[in-house]
């Protein structure tokens, strides 16, 4: 990477078991964790292996975007509610967040505006976020759909989501599978384009748009 690389601080937030560890280390080694502590790699990755869930846990990526090359910073926070005072500290001095959602999971998505816009609202407002919808893989996985019925929920409509994005103010609403790597990489080159260009992606959040009724 050349030393003119720009240097862009991300931050993934969300519930717990929604993907965003998965996401990370999919697109940055190219494989999909089957466990915490194994990858499956594809032909072109060599076999990898992944510690033991952290509260924060910090990684990073050396890209070309629109012809740029960039050092992509990733932090990966816990969404249980025992690191709440601790996850916050990933959030100085970071360019941009991904909001997570599972789209096979409507609490997950719910905590979108109860929990997690909030809460980057406090603590780093006017920042730059994109709403991710995650497990794009399994929204028409049949399995998936009953068990959500026999719940009397359903996915997450590409719709709702994107009316979710436009309420808390993001720059983009993206959606994604980690498993397949569909719309993977778009999710992180948007979220370096947020940066690097803001006024072609420009929607900034007004301090009165942190309470969301």
């Amino acid at each position: 990477m050349q030393q003119n690389a720009s240097s862009i601080k991300t931050v993934v937030v969300g519930d717990g078991a929604v993907g965003k560890t998965c996401l990370l280390i999919s697109y940055t080694t190219n494989a999909f964790p089957v466990s915490p502590f194994r990858v499956h790699s594809k032909p072109s990755s060599p076999h990898l292996t992944t510690q033991t869930p952290l509260p924060l846990h910090h990684s990073s990526a050396n890209v070309m975007v629109d012809g740029k090359p960039i050092n992509l910073g990733l932090w990966d926070t816990a969404g249980q509610e025992d690191y709440d005072r601790l996850r916050p500290l990933s959030y100085p001095q970071t360019d941009v967040f991904l909001i997570c959602f599972s789209l096979v999971s409507p609490p997950s998505f719910e905590n979108v505006r109860t929990k997690w816009y909030p809460e980057i609202c406090h603590h780093a407002p006017n920042i730059p976020l994109i709403l991710v919808g995650t497990k794009l893989d399994l929204r028409e996985d049949a399995d998936t759909i009953n068990k959500l019925r026999e719940r009397r929920m359903a996915p997450i409509a590409y719709q709702q989501a994107a009316q979710m994005a436009r309420d808390i103010g993001a720059v983009r609403y993206l959606e994604c599978s980690a498993l397949t790597q569909k719309g993977l990489k778009t999710v992180f080159d948007e979220a370096i384009r947020c940066v690097l260009a803001p006024a072609a992606t420009e929607k900034k959040r007004k301090p009165k748009a942190c309470v969301i009724c």
